[in-house]
């Protein structure tokens, strides 16, 4: 009896959440994605080590004067090699969520680091861009996109960043299954939700049905995850991302995985409005769980993208010393 995991692999293209090399050959996805949260734990593994002190040396001989942002720049994207080496499709690398409001920066980080990574010979078809939604984000995305920058746009909670993101011509949004359902069990003082009724399924769920039935190519790949009952009510969804111990827990199971996500038989194009700015701001503004998480994400990805540029000082200062 095939394994839930391999049931998965053959409705929906399972994507790794990790950026650990060892997880990634053990589950065999056909891509992997990472964010500053993901890179900072992958830098304390001994696997990185080399790399950590590496990218300390290479930005000092870019700039002596300001190697941090350099050298973070550079590990990232050889962290993204790594994953490459060992995946047969895509990594999604992060821009700094510190430029998550401010388009022009983030289309020059992207540019860059598509430059880093064609000067260590990676296939930049082979990377996805990943952006916060923001209106800017979104954006920046949309510049990226006709340069021929593929991007992952990230941290994805309202229905209103969705329709932005289809209508920006990006190649793939992430929304966020678990952090949804975080929110709603706080603030309605409950333990959980049934598997159906969860409130990041739903969410999910509506986005894939609106793409679908509205002909847009962008991929939809729910992240985030806590449980694997959220995983199975997604099955059919055209790409997850799942971390290493749900990976595992599925490759444990030989339950029938019921194929639950379909596109629509008819397409109806032709129908959907642009969102403008002030819609956006305005119909995102009104659901005060993705105005929440939204905010909470990029804080929190910011303070990781600063612990590591701390982590990084700190070799400096010992190849100084």
């Amino acid at each position: 009896m095939k394994s839930q995991l391999d049931q998965l692999r053959e409705l929906t293209k399972v994507v790794a959440d990790t950026g650990d090399i060892e997880a990634i050959r053990q589950y065999k996805p056909v891509d992997a994605t990472t964010n500053p949260s993901l890179i900072l734990k992958a830098a304390g593994l001994s696997d990185y080590q080399p790399l950590l002190k590496e990218s300390v040396e290479w930005a000092k001989t870019q700039n002596p004067e300001g190697i941090t942002e350099l050298a973070c720049d550079w590990l990232t994207v050889n962290i993204g090699k790594a994953i490459l080496d060992v995946v047969p499709g895509l990594v999604s690398t992060e821009v700094d969520a510190r430029l998550s409001f401010d388009t022009e920066a983030t289309v020059k980080k992207a540019q860059r680091l598509m430059e880093l990574y064609r000067s260590i010979g990676v296939d930049t078809n082979r990377v996805l861009i990943k952006i916060a939604s923001t209106w800017e984000g979104i954006r920046a995305a949309e510049i990226l996109e006709k340069q021929g920058i593929r991007c992952n746009l990230t941290l994805l909670f309202s229905f209103a960043q969705a329709r932005a993101c289809a209508d920006a011509g990006v190649y793939l949004i992430s929304p966020f299954v678990g952090r949804i359902m975080d929110w709603y069990k706080v603030n309605q003082g409950v333990d959980g939700f049934l598997p159906e009724e969860d409130p990041g399924v739903l969410s999910v769920t509506n986005i894939y049905n609106y793409y679908k039935r509205n002909g847009y190519k962008t991929v939809v790949m729910g992240a985030s995850f806590r449980n694997i009952d959220e995983i199975r009510q997604l099955a059919g969804c055209d790409c997850l991302t799942i971390a290493p111990p749900l990976l595992e827990e599925l490759s444990q199971s030989t339950e029938l995985l019921v194929h639950k996500l379909q596109p629509s038989a008819q397409v109806e194009t032709g129908q959907c409005t642009p969102i403008s700015e002030s819609q956006f701001r305005w119909e995102h503004n009104r659901d005060p769980m993705a105005t929440e998480k939204l905010a909470e994400g990029i804080r929190l990805f910011a303070a990781d993208q600063e612990k590591l540029e701390e982590l990084l000082n700190a070799w400096a200062d010992v190849s100084s010393a």
